[in-house]
């Protein structure tokens, strides 16, 4: 792997790997072909720590391949984490105490629909519930008087769902505490935008 770090020390390239929570994934990446002409090594270097991470990866026959699309594939296990620890966390995907396949299989189809009620409903609410004030121009930039709100998330929804049916408090109480918490979370997202932007000039070209 020191072998293959050197190699590709002079070809580090600052991508996106796609949006999370507080703005752009950027790290540097380098790419370097194996052997194989349809295997290559994909590496992913954090900007601040310098840490590494390796990617073996395979491109079919006939299919082009590309720093960007090795990148995006990469990206993809977020979201897929992201499903994962949202069923687990938020619906139970890991709390059933079965031993049938039977059962296992119809806990499983519950969790996964009732997950994707609340993904639906985060979704089309998006629009109508992202608040947010514009983003900080410069890393000089002044934050704003109202930070405005974050779009409501599976978790807002399902606390909201949990309020109007279980819980004996008000659902006021729970709609007041998501707005708090939207609020806290879109004044947190402005200010870690505004400290990327004085990051951005390694951002632009990673240099050996």
């Amino acid at each position: 792997m020191v072998t293959t770090h050197l190699r590709a020390r002079r070809h580090w390239q600052a991508v996106s790997a796609g949006t999370g929570s507080k703005g752009e994934r950027a790290y540097a990446w380098a790419w370097i072909a194996t052997a194989s002409p349809r295997h290559w090594l994909l590496i992913r270097r954090h900007l601040a720590t310098g840490e590494c991470a390796h990617h073996y990866c395979h491109v079919p026959a006939r299919q082009p391949v590309s720093l960007k699309r090795l990148i995006t594939a990469a990206g993809l296990r977020w979201p897929v984490e992201e499903g994962f620890e949202f069923g687990k966390d938020y619906s139970g995907l890991d709390q059933s105490q079965v031993r049938l396949c039977t059962a296992i299989a119809r806990h499983t189809v519950l969790v996964t629909a009732s997950l994707a009620v609340c993904a639906i409903a985060a979704a089309r609410a998006r629009r109508r519930t992202d608040t947010q004030a514009p983003p900080p121009a410069s890393p000089d930039s002044l934050a704003p008087d109202d930070p405005g709100q974050i779009p409501l998330t599976v978790a807002e929804i399902k606390r909201l769902l949990n309020a109007a049916t279980a819980r004996p408090r008000p659902i006021w109480h729970a709609a007041r505490w998501s707005r708090w918490r939207r609020r806290h979370q879109a004044r947190a997202r402005w200010y870690h935008k505004r400290a990327r932007l004085a990051r951005q000039p390694q951002f632009a070209q990673v240099k050996p």
